[in-house]
């Protein structure tokens, strides 16, 4: 990274004059001109088959039963001793009150 250039203060004239100098003189990525900017279209229009295939739903998958949120006061012991065995606390306690309901 450049450390020239620090984006916690501002940029000097200098330094901005220089910075799109080097932009102009990029021969990998030169600038659009506004001829080529207003002949821009949206990707799906260019490549309506690739964009089908790549678009997602949003969000998680639906599932049949979804689990519920809920607030349980619980022993301060208690809860001290399944967050004592490992992150995954909440899923061994799910599934010690599955063990104990009927």
């Amino acid at each position: 990274m450049n450390d020239k250039f620090s984006s916690k203060r501002p940029l000097t004239d200098e330094e901005e004059a220089e910075i799109q100098k080097m932009i102009a003189s990029d021969p990998d990525n030169p600038e659009l001109t506004d001829e080529q900017i207003s002949q821009g279209r949206p990707f799906r229009e260019v490549f309506p088959d690739l964009y089908e295939s790549i678009q997602r739903s949003r969000g998680r998958p639906r599932v049949d039963k979804p689990k519920q949120a809920v607030t349980l006061r619980i022993d301060p012991d208690t809860l001290a001793r399944f967050k004592a065995r490992g992150k995954d606390w909440r899923a061994r306690m799910a599934r010690a009150l599955d063990d104990v309901t009927p």
